[in-house]
């Protein structure tokens, strides 16, 4: 079965906001924070950390 890595994701963030239910200002801020990391000169830097 194939699933779009999106997808998977997103369950995985909603399942994770349900069950744990962490702050919406700390959601927000990883995933604001993601973003601009991955769009950014520090991506490459990233990328070999996270290999």
């Amino acid at each position: 079965m194939d699933v779009p890595l999106w997808f998977a994701l997103a369950v995985v963030g909603y399942l994770g906001c349900k069950l744990f239910r962490p702050p919406l200002w700390l959601v927000l801020v990883l995933l604001l924070g993601g973003y601009l990391i991955a769009d950014s000169i520090l991506a490459p830097v990233i990328a070999i950390v996270v290999k």
